[in-house]
């Protein structure tokens, strides 16, 4: 979030309203600091409005970055004004006063992003807070980080899907005021795709070489939700496992042609809800050969998302694997890897 320098600021000061605008929260949210931990201008201008100075406009800047990360707000406000006076921290003359981490079970306290997080990783409490303020440079090293420290499977499950959970809940519960939430819901949904994909091609291929055959992944027709193979993708990268990922609402006819086209370890067909969970289409894809002719082979197909459930509850589907979670995925798809090497 590009922020003006001090000499930059107005000499008189900045309005709540207007610091609300640069930092990307709402006025409401800087009163709550001044009334709960006296975290507020230090002087108004006439005796009566507030004015920030560019003192002030630092320490909130601060407060900001450390409430994204998931500090308790009581606690980024005292870190944030002791460093805006440059006091000593505990450890001694020039040190910043320690950040508290995150919790030993895992938790962080129940406050700050208005989204219904529950219990959850500080990292994740953070990844809300940064997000409802539409603060992309904090969301995009957030991920980062988490992807980085708890590899793309413990990231996706522990800090980015309940972010994203949360926000399509506030979105779908509060009318008019969900509203407000879809810009939300999709600066972070770009942002995760983004930090899975950047994982896959520039840390986890220089990490651990693919080799065998690849996994072909694909959206089917009208379905436009490829984040879950973005983190089927990244995982995969991790195993070592080769991807060909041909993206959303990809057609029946290019899917069946691709299929035939590469020698794949197997197929993953993603479907979000029933309308766009093709079991004839998936039949189809099953069937499909490649290789040369008296020695041609057919790819297995593994259907996942939610949207496979009311289908194949009410069929059985010959030549196709039903998986029901990301772990099951890659361990069947690790599997088939050690049935089948490369050719």
């Amino acid at each position: 979030m590009a922020t003006p320098q001090r000499d930059e600021l107005p000499v008189a000061g900045l309005t709540t309203g207007q610091l609300a605008r640069l930092l990307g929260v709402s006025p409401t949210t800087l009163r709550s600091w001044d009334r709960r931990y006296g975290f507020g201008p230090a002087s108004r201008a006439d005796g009566r409005h507030r004015r920030w100075s560019p003192d002030d406009v630092a320490m909130a800047q601060e407060m900001c970055r450390l409430t994204a990360t998931g500090t308790p707000p009581a606690e980024a406000a005292r870190t944030a004004r002791l460093r805006a006076r440059g006091a000593d921290g505990p450890g001694g003359p020039g040190e910043w006063p320690p950040v508290p981490s995150d919790r030993t079970d895992g938790t962080a306290p129940r406050a700050g992003s208005g989204l219904p997080l529950g219990r959850v990783r500080s990292e994740c409490r953070g990844l809300a807070r940064a997000a409802v303020r539409l603060d992309a440079e904090e969301v995009r090293e957030l991920l980062r980080r988490a992807v980085a420290h708890h590899g793309p499977a413990a990231a996706w499950e522990e800090v980015m899907s309940p972010a994203l959970q949360a926000v399509g809940r506030k979105w779908q519960s509060s009318g008019e005021e969900g509203e407000q939430y879809v810009e939300v819901e999709h600066l972070l949904s770009w942002h995760i795709s983004a930090a899975l994909r950047h994982y896959y091609l520039d840390a986890a291929r220089p990490r651990r070489a693919a080799s065998g055959l690849p996994v072909l992944l694909s959206c089917l027709p009208g379905e436009q939700h490829t984040l879950p193979l973005d983190v089927l993708t990244a995982v995969l990268g991790d195993e070592g496992l080769a991807v060909l990922m041909l993206g959303g609402s990809v057609p029946a006819d290019a899917l069946i042609t691709a299929v035939r086209r590469v020698a794949s370890l197997a197929v993953v067909l993603w479907a979000q809800t029933s309308d766009t969970a093709d079991l004839a289409l998936a039949r189809r894809v099953a069937g499909a050969r490649w290789g040369v002719r008296g020695a041609r082979t057919q790819t297995p197909v593994l259907l996942c998302g939610p949207g496979w459930h009311p289908v194949t509850d009410d069929a059985e589907p010959s030549g196709l694997t039903h998986v029901t979670s990301l772990h099951d995925a890659v361990r069947t798809l690790t599997g088939l890897r050690r049935e089948r090497p490369a050719r």
